[in-house]
């Protein structure tokens, strides 16, 4: 949650950070501000809500070549002007803007600064008064920042400026993402390389407990000991276009669009000349060494694992379960001798899952990333790295990440299935591109499916999803993107478990979305549709081509009964966008919510 931006050159700085802050919106919209400095003082703009917002706050006549800047994700404090980045200490010498959680801010307050009376409620305006206590003392800039880290507990990302040191922003960072970019008579700081494209496309990947001085000609890293750090840089592989809606509305509706173009990108990364499927032999290697899968994620990430769980065992035989990351490590099971675990994460910086990976490899285990960010926390930390190829994903709201992750779990398993030599091969490429075709039938679709949302959710509070076996995890998916931009409650069951239960909250009325795609369970889940239709429910029945029956809602492609999660989710993805479309919501933006989720 939360971005950073930072610029040290000699181009007009303000607008430079207003375009990085609005590129990273999605990470935290509460409030936003920027810092920006000329030669003899540093001056703070902040705003609650959006960039908008900031922009109309912000003297645009100020001459200044430095800032960093900041959108907030609330944590600690509630969304307003004071409690927004950047903050400055009491005496006005340090300004700094700060992504992530300090653990231990009371005892640290407590110990170092009792008598300081704060500003704000955050956590984040105790480091600027340790530093200016340090300061105080004697110490060096560097000394008294490199000192402050050292006695925080917890995840950070930082940009510090120091009024007595014009030439010079300082970062650091631990457990939460910071990249360098390299420019030709500039560099910046960034927690996403998007935001900074339009000015470099070359980054330098900093870790965590690392300290750096960048400068107008230089980037100075330093590591735990002080001792200076050389490190490659990289080419970031995205295109700016790609970050633009373009001719869509929304990026959501952009995002899902995209999704044939991303199935089409992933059949040709993953397949060779003989097209034949292809993973790297270091990540066949660890199936083969594995007696059990473990999947951890979180949100929509968790509910494509439970897609891939059956992937894994339907096919490949490999036992495998799946796990929210938040519990998993503060209650972590019972482990097989040989596991491996996968991680799954859109952004590759979710905290709950680096920390389970963190608890993972001091045992020693094996451990795969599966992300759309290569570089990311998660790749980075990680034995092995699958990416998604899905290109940049903006909205909130997961979609096109979503299949993605699928298909990649897919290949996945077909590989394991064809090297462990037990499980069911099919031609996984010809289908997915049956697959694509679906998807881009459904996307030409999109009034008949917008008329279903006038239909089943214009006035209602409340709705249900219901499915059996592959089709109840593609429910839980689709409640969760009802709920998240329309507000609409919504909840995803096991078909079966409703009349243990949650069958005493169907009124008249009360939207159900049944799916129907399984022919084993065709007849069972259309009986449980009967069920609450009998006590006054209005159902839309979305069925497979091939197990459709007369009176059904809609009416998907057939395609493989595996991988029918990959198309039946594109018309619950539709209903949530017109849905929060219909309610005057803003749908890439939703309250409350972040993309990227960088604290735990």
């Amino acid at each position: 949650m939360c971005g950073i931006v930072g610029y040290i050159g000699n181009k007009d700085v303000k607008e430079i950070l207003l375009y990085g802050l609005e590129k990273m919106e999605y990470r935290g919209y509460d409030s936003a501000g920027i810092g920006v400095r000329d030669d003899n003082e540093v001056k703070v703009f902040k705003e609650k809500g959006r960039i908008k917002d900031l922009r109309e706050k912000v003297d645009m006549d100020f001459d200044a070549t430095v800032g960093i800047g900041h959108t907030r994700w609330a944590t600690h404090g509630v969304p307003n002007v004071k409690n927004a980045h950047p903050h400055q200490s009491a005496d006005g010498r340090f300004t700094l803007v700060h992504n992530g959680v300090i653990e231990n801010y009371e005892q640290v307050r407590q110990e170092h600064i009792p008598d300081v009376d704060l500003v704000s409620s955050t956590d984040t305006e105790i480091i600027v008064e340790i530093m200016s206590k340090f300061a105080q003392e004697g110490l060096s800039t560097e000394e008294a920042f490199t000192k402050t880290l050292d006695i925080l507990h917890g995840s950070y990302a930082i940009g510090l400026l120091d009024e007595e040191e014009p030439d010079v922003i300082y970062a650091a960072k631990n457990k939460s993402p910071l990249l360098l970019g390299r420019g030709d008579g500039f560099n910046v700081i960034t927690s996403d390389a998007m935001a900074m494209l339009q000015q470099t496309n070359e980054f330098v990947e900093l870790m965590d407990g690392e300290v750096v001085l960048l400068k107008r000609d230089e980037i100075i890293i330093k590591d735990k000991t002080g001792k200076e750090v050389e490190r490659d840089s990289y080419i970031a592989e995205i295109d700016e276009s790609d970050t633009e809606k373009g001719t869509y509305d929304h990026y959501m509706l952009k995002e899902i669009n995209d999704q044939p173009a991303a199935m089409r990108k992933i059949i040709q990364e993953y397949q060779d000349e003989d097209e034949n499927l292809k993973i790297d032999t270091e990540i066949i290697d660890q199936l083969k060494d594995s007696d059990r899968i473990y999947v951890i994620a979180a949100g929509t990430s968790y509910h494509a694992g439970l897609i891939g769980k059956e992937f894994f065992e339907k096919w490949a035989g490999v036992p495998t379960e799946v796990h929210v990351a938040s519990e998993f490590v503060y209650n972590t099971p019972l482990l097989s001798e040989k596991p491996l675990f996968i991680f799954i994460s859109q952004s590759g910086e979710t905290a709950d899952s680096r920390a389970v990976l963190v608890e993972i490899k001091k045992l020693g285990h094996k451990s795969l990333t599966v992300t759309n960010v290569p570089g990311s926390t998660l790749s980075r930390e990680a034995d092995q790295t699958l990416t998604l190829h899905a290109g940049p994903e903006i909205a909130v709201a997961s979609t096109k990440a979503y299949t993605a992750q699928i298909a990649v779990l897919s290949i996945l398993a077909q590989v394991a299935a064809r090297e462990l030599g037990k499980g069911t091969e099919i031609n996984l490429m010809q289908e997915l591109a049956k697959v694509t075709t679906a998807i881009t039938a459904i996307i030409d679709d999109a009034p008949a499916i917008e008329q279903i949302v006038n239909e089943y959710l214009e006035t209602t509070r409340n709705a249900f999803f219901i499915g059996r076996t592959m089709d109840y995890y593609v429910g839980l998916e689709g409640a969760l993107k009802l709920k998240e931009i329309s507000y609409i409650q919504a909840e995803g069951f096991a078909g079966g478990e409703l009349k243990h239960g949650t069958i005493a909250l169907i009124e008249e009325n009360t939207p159900v979305f049944a799916l129907a795609t399984q022919e084993k369970v065709n007849l069972n889940i259309r009986g449980n549709a009967q069920e609450v239709e009998a006590r006054g429910a209005k159902v839309c029945m979305v069925s497979m081509e091939g197990l459709n029956q007369e009176g059904d809602t809609y009416v998907i492609p057939r395609v493989h009964e595996m991988l029918t999660p990959l198309v039946s989710v594109v018309v619950y993805q539709f209903i949530a966008y017109y849905a929060a479309l219909h309610r005057g919501n803003d749908v890439d933006k939703p309250r409350n919510l972040a993309k990227s989720v960088t604290v735990e």
